[in-house]
């Protein structure tokens, strides 16, 4: 069998590229005719001075790679070409092909958009830095081409009418050049170009300048970048940008020091990679598998990172270079040294036949018998053989490998698959097919790896250091190793990261939840309960710290604790810090972690609604009591105490309307609040800038709703609603008692008297909240006319549906505004109370719903069984409501409710005729 027809009966590449191109291998005697790797370049240069376009350059380029490496292939697979021949043959052509498409480039580019040039006018190259085996000049037969781009300084071009910055100019010439090389056409593409090793990866500008490189690699660079950047090779620049070059990048990836942390990085590299070759069952893959050749790339590069900062023979890109170099300083024996060598070599050789059979890039040994005859006929041995040859290298290989590596320790092995989904490299199936072995579902997959991809590029952009970004790298896994097992994982996912990204360059918290397994459970259970919680905890981190000790966040306060537990917070500021500001925010903080405990004891099921309500609601008063002293206390520093007032007697007092009123408050509430004096305004306070009594208690109320609303780094207390006072926004921000209560008599319309019914005194000295008591329930039990009560009441509410409409889904029920809603079932509350009350004058005693109504029954208003299924609803309606409020969704709800709504709806038919 002629030369010739064996190859091609080995290789369809060859015998395709053959058919297509009869001349394309020069034969002399059966055996190859080669060009010098010199000569690669020359031709390049030559054939593209012809060319006239992009589109021609392409195909020419082509119809070369071609030729050349059909060529290269032949004499490959007749034993005419050793291995590392054949690997300088290869990388001369990716230098020539990058460096002649570039020179090429160049030129009309700088015609298009002008020459760019530096501060002193000098003219400026687009600098290629070839990664990987290119840069060892190592490149296998199918290879990609690894590179990164980068420039001398930023600048201008010189374009005598649109001259644009040197970053956009190095831009369009690098993806052109990317363009050139790697686009299918017809005629196929010359490399594949991957440019994911730049820094930031995908998400990084294409083209860097050297100085933004240099910044990047000191305050950014990781690990698997030193790893990466022991190959680097500036290729086709001069001498000085490869030197500078050079300088750059040697602190970074060899340290002055013996660094035996670099075996640490390496082996959890090496981990990751075996766990997805196992993943992918890729134990007959050569390269990847156990004893393959990233493993013996892993020993020199090991060595080479350990002791490159004080032995420079390591300094080199080359493989062979590094292995002669251990051998030199005794660091391996050189037996073991040639040993390596000569498995690498064997392991390359395959690795060349397995992806000359077809120019595919492919590592794996065959398990079809056509395939295995093809090589055999390559190595002119029995496939058996060749097969065991290959194992038998490997296992000395991976021998090797352990003694110098070492096995991952428990925690890498711990860690799992679910950490290859942080490393840069990964592709977007892998990644989804890591997520598909957890059992999710494709779409959940997908969903969960974009989320993780997106946060590893924010990570890499917003700079937490080498400490943070470490301990994201540990704490993402984790904190996916729990939520991979939910079925509404990318949900619950999302709101995690809504934290995580609010933490991620505040290095103690990352911390605190990779070392505490408790505090990231609860986080995870918190998220998944509640969107609301989530926003808490990722505007208020701090409250990561709640996380730590799970019994004492679930641990709940009784009602009347509050008020100590605020002075406890308080007693933690620093003497020397101890300000109104640093006060109230710490009772922001107050606030916020005794929400957060309030929430965790409600979504585990341990506080039914009602408690949950009780305990949001003491807590507001507490809150509500600190605040006006600590705004008396401010005032009267300045102005002095109106007469025959004080801290005790301030004769002010706070009257709570709505659900704080009606001891219904939720997680995010408003306090709807009316201010109420029973001072005389007669007279000045008793100070040294003394000022007329009115005044004061107007500063007093101005004061207290600053405190309440102003918004700092902690948040801001509550919102405050003060619509409901005396004459609504035009009225005064506090009223005297008198006017009140003449207000109430003489000018209130009927939906103020509806809120009175809510309303109950929540500060203030006893006196005046007993004086406030009996005129609220003074005002509730006059008798009223039926018919205009029952006609204002339905006014009202179709007021207030009107006002509505637009945000109301017909589709949807609105358990708040919709028919047989709470609204509605507040109104009917309200409407038999001011009707009753004058009869049954206990209905004006309590201000919630509940014992209202139970008051209507124990008063034979209501039957038992009336009152029952209208408190049911009431719960079962705000059990809803509540649910919605804590997964941050309003009002509206797709749960079936229809038993409890058509409760409401029959009741209000009944005493108000009108639904």
């Amino acid at each position: 069998m002629d030369a010739q027809r064996k190859v091609c009966e080995i290789s369809q590449f060859v015998a395709r590229t053959i058919e297509q191109q009869p001349d394309a291998i020069q034969w002399q005697n059966g055996h190859v005719v080669l060009p010098t790797t010199d000569a690669y370049a020359h031709t390049v240069n030559d054939i593209l001075g012809s060319c006239v376009d992009e589109p021609e350059a392409q195909r020419t380029l082509r119809r070369v790679r071609q030729q050349w490496y059909a060529s290269l292939a032949a004499a490959d697979l007749l034993q005419q070409i050793s291995v590392p021949d054949m690997l300088k043959h290869i990388s001369a052509t990716a230098d020539a092909f990058i460096n002649g498409a570039l020179n090429w480039l160049y030129p009309r580019y700088c015609e298009r958009f002008g020459t760019p040039r530096d501060n002193q006018g000098q003219a400026m190259p687009l600098l290629v830095i070839g990664m990987g085996k290119l840069g060892g000049q190592e490149l296998n037969f199918s290879s990609d081409i690894d590179l990164i781009f980068c420039y001398p300084t930023q600048g201008e071009t010189d374009h005598s009418r649109k001259p644009i910055e040197n970053s956009v100019f190095f831009t369009r010439l690098a993806q052109a050049l990317v363009g050139l090389l790697d686009q299918i056409t017809a005629d196929g593409r010359v490399f594949r170009v991957d440019l994911r090793l730049r820094p930031f990866g995908q998400s990084g500008p294409v083209v860097a300048s050297i100085s933004a490189l240099e910044y990047y690699y000191q305050e950014q660079g990781r690990d698997w970048e030193r790893y990466a950047m022991v190959k680097a090779r500036l290729i086709g620049g001069s001498k000085a940008y490869e030197d500078e070059l050079k300088s750059l990048l040697r602190p970074f990836v060899y340290r002055r020091y013996i660094d035996f942390s670099a075996i640490d990085a390496l082996r959890k590299m090496k981990t990751l990679i075996t766990q997805e070759t196992r993943r992918k069952g890729l134990e007959r893959n050569i390269k990847l598998g156990a004893g393959g050749i990233r493993e013996i790339e892993f020993i020199a590069q090991a060595f080479q990172l350990i002791r490159g900062g004080q032995q420079r023979q390591l300094q080199t890109q080359s493989l062979y270079a590094a292995y002669h170099a251990i051998a030199e300083l005794n660091i391996l024996p050189e037996a073991t040294v040639e040993q390596l060598l000569q498995c690498y070599e064997k392991l390359r050789k395959m690795e060349h036949v397995l992806q000359q059979l077809n120019d595919e890039q492919t590592q794996t040994l065959p398990d079809d018998a056509p395939t295995q005859q093809r090589i055999s006929l390559a190595y002119e041995q029995p496939w058996p053989d060749i097969e065991a040859d290959i194992r038998a290298t490997m296992a000395t290989v991976h021998e090797q490998f352990q003694q110098v590596i070492g096995d991952p320790d428990a925690e890498d092995e711990e860690a799992g698959q679910l950490q290859l989904l942080w490393q840069d490299m990964i592709e977007d199936d892998t990644a989804i097919d890591v997520l598909l072995d957890f059992g999710l579902a494709k779409s959940t997959a997908q969903l969960i790896w974009q989320q993780v991809n997106q946060l590893r590029m924010d990570v890499r952009k917003r700079g937490s250091g080498p400490r943070g970004r470490k301990a994201m790298a540990r704490l993402v896994p984790l904190l996916l190793e729990r939520i991979v097992q939910f079925a509404d994982a990318d949900s619950v996912l999302e709101r995690v990261l809504q934290v995580l990204r609010k933490i991620m360059t505040r290095t103690a918290y990352v911390e605190l939840l990779v070392e505490n397994a408790g505090a990231r459970e609860q986080l995870i259970k918190l998220c998944r309960a509640s969107s609301w919680l989530t926003s808490q905890i990722a505007m208020y981190p701090l409250l990561l710290d709640e996380l730590i000790d799970p019994q004492h966040l679930y641990r709940l306060p009784e009602l009347n604790d509050y008020p100590r537990l605020l002075d406890e917070f308080l007693l933690r500021i620093p003497e020397q810090e101890h300000d109104l500001e640093a006060q109230m925010d710490a009772l922001r903080q107050a606030r916020q972690v005794l929400q957060l405990k309030v929430a965790a004891a409600d979504i585990s099921g341990a506080l039914p609604l009602m408690k949950v309500s009780d305990h949001l609601s003491y807590l507001a008063e507490a809150l509500i009591d600190k605040v006006v002293r600590l705004a008396w206390h401010q005032l009267v520093e300045k102005h002095g105490a109106p007469p025959e007032r004080s801290a005790d007697d301030m004769g002010f007092a706070v009257m709570a309307y709505g659900k704080l009123g009606g001891l219904e408050l939720g997680y995010g509430s408003d306090l709807d609040l009316v201010f109420i004096t029973d001072t005389n305004y007669e007279g000045d306070t008793l100070g040294p800038k003394a000022i007329g009594i009115q005044q004061f208690y107007l500063r007093l109320a101005q004061r207290i709703l600053h405190l309440f609303t102003a918004r700092t780094l902690v948040g801001s207390l509550y919102e405050v609603d003060m619509r409901l006072r005396p004459s609504g926004k035009s009225g005064l921000l506090v009223t005297r008692l008198d006017t009140f209560a003449s207000y109430l008599q003489e000018d209130a319309w009927t939906w103020e008297l509806q809120a009175l019914v809510r309303a109950r005194p929540v500060f203030g000295a006893q006196p005046l909240r007993d004086k406030l008591i009996a005129l609220r329930q003074r005002q509730i039990c006059q008798r009223r006319d039926e018919q205009q009560l029952r006609e204002q009441v339905l006014s009202m509410r179709e007021k207030m549906r009107g006002h509505l409409a637009a945000r109301v889904n017909a589709q949807q029920f609105d358990v708040k505004q919709g028919a047989g809603g709470i609204t509605d079932l507040e109104f009917l509350v309200q409407y038999l109370t001011l009707r009753f009350a004058h009869e049954i004058p206990t209905l004006a005693t309590f201000t919630d719903n509940i014992r209202i109504l139970e008051q209507a029954e124990h008063k034979h208003l209501l039957t038992k069984q009336e009152s029952q299924a209208l408190i049911t609803a009431y719960i079962a309606e705000r059990e809803v409501l509540h649910k919605l409020a804590l997964d941050d969704r309003g009002s509206v709800t797709h749960e079936n409710l229809e038993d409890y709504r058509h409760t409401v709806i029959t009741a209000w038919q009944h005493w108000l005729g009108k639904s």
